[in-house]
Parts: structure tokens; sequence; C-alpha cells
């Protein structure tokens, strides 16, 4: 059946809300069908139109690319349905990161900078009393600081694994023979000695999986890394001993 509704395109986009020169682009990108002309040369729209320009403009304010867009218009209805449902997917997770920033603005805003909770503080004052040295008691503030800085979602959780990895005395003393590796030669024998106990506790602990706290994609493990790195030629080569045993 004929529709008896025509538009013109200032009409159009004053109807959908996008500007005449986004329609223009979007005929030029293949987005959007181009409509018949009347005897004056005019574009005239009908409501058809003006359902695939909205359908066009939701996926273009949902950041999806403008030639994946283009595919889609040739998509069979169940591909288009799965498509929709991957970005709602990959909209919902951006919606999420948004609302972490916003957090953390605010506490800007307000004043509260980013500060290590007391549980962390407590843990700190009793890594001494194990045997660590100032040294790796000031490095650990500093890897809290940063990670409760960029990552505070993660950071709590992360923590408390940590503790519960320091109550073991096994994994602990690991931890004290890394403080420790600090000043000694980068081929020093018990730099590999120890990488070979470190990536033998791992494999026994966590087998292939990811580690405590971390999955598979997460920033955390090589910002940490990274910087403990950085504070030593020993501890930077058991890092690269520990990676290239791991991945044997």
């Amino acid at each position: 059946m004929r529709s008896w509704l025509v538009l013109t395109i200032g009409q159009l986009a004053r109807f959908v809300g996008v500007s005449i020169k986004t329609i223009r682009v979007y005929h030029d990108k293949g987005l959007l069908p181009e409509p018949e002309r009347d005897a004056s040369g005019y574009r005239r729209y009908r409501a058809a139109h003006a359902i695939d320009l909205i359908k066009t403009r939701t996926l273009a304010e949902a950041g999806v690319p403008l030639a994946r867009i283009r595919d889609l218009r040739s998509a069979t209805d169940d591909d288009f349905r799965q498509a929709v449902h991957r970005i709602d997917t990959d909209l919902s997770a951006r919606i999420r990161e948004l609302r972490a920033t916003q957090r953390r603005l605010r506490r800007l805003a307000d004043g509260r900078l980013p500060a290590i909770p007391a549980e962390v503080g407590s843990h700190l004052e009793h890594l001494p009393r194990l045997g660590f040295s100032r040294r790796w008691v000031a490095l650990q503030k500093d890897l809290w600081l940063l990670v409760f800085a960029t990552h505070p979602d993660a950071a709590v959780r992360v923590f408390r694994e940590t503790v519960q990895i320091m109550s073991d005395p096994a994994l602990r003393r690991l931890h004290l023979d890394y403080d420790h590796a600090h000043d000694l030669d980068p081929h020093d024998p018990r730099v590999d000695d120890l990488a070979r106990r470190i990536v033998d506790a791992t494999r026994e602990q966590y087998g292939s999986g990811d580690l405590p706290g971390y999955g598979a994609d997460s920033p955390i493990p090589g910002l940490v890394q990274g910087a403990v790195n950085a504070a030593s030629p020993a501890w930077r080569r058991l890092d690269t001993l520990i990676r290239e045993q791991l991945s044997a």
C-alpha cells in the first residue's frame, strides 16, 4: 500500500533529530537509500526512509562504524538480531567504564584523591615484622597506590587475594627471597633457582588459569610488574626467566 506521508529532507532531519548534513553523509556512504525526486528535483522521503534513518542513527550513536552499519543493511533478520545483541553487550561494558570514570571524577571534584585503604596500611605496617625490607614496603605502598588509583573496582579483590597468598608460609618465603634478590647480580645462580621455585609454585597453585584477581585482559599484572622490573636488574631477569619457563 502506498504511503501518503511525504517529507522534505529538512522535515525528515527535524523529525528524526539529525542534521541535513548527516542525512547526506548517510546517502554518500550507502547507509540510507536515495528517495525518489519530485518534478522539481527535490528528494521526497516517506515513512520507510525515516525508519531506516532511525536505525542508522541509533547504531551510529552506539559506536558502530559506518562500514559495519552498511553491512548490516543486507544482513538477514537473525544475523541482524545477533549483531545488535553483541553491540548491546559492548555498549553495556562501555557504560560500566564510563560510570567508573564518573565516580573517580566526582571523588576528584570533592577533593577525595585516591588513598590507600586502612586494611592496606595495616598490611604494609606488618611486612617489616615478617622480614621484608623497607625498600620492599615502600615499593608495595607505591604499587598499591597506583592500583587503587587506576583500577579501584578490582583493587580490593586483588589486595585481599594477595594477603591470602602471604598467609601461606611457603609462598611468603618466595616473596621474601624475591625481596632479598634485589641486590644480586642478574646472573647469580640464586636468581635462576628462585625463578624455578616461583614457576613450580605458580603451576602447582594455578595450573594454566589466570593469576588471582586478574582476568585474561586485565592490565594490572603488567602495570605492577613493569614497576617492579624498573627497580632492579635482578628482578627484571627474574621476570624474564619466569615468563620463559611458564610459557615453555
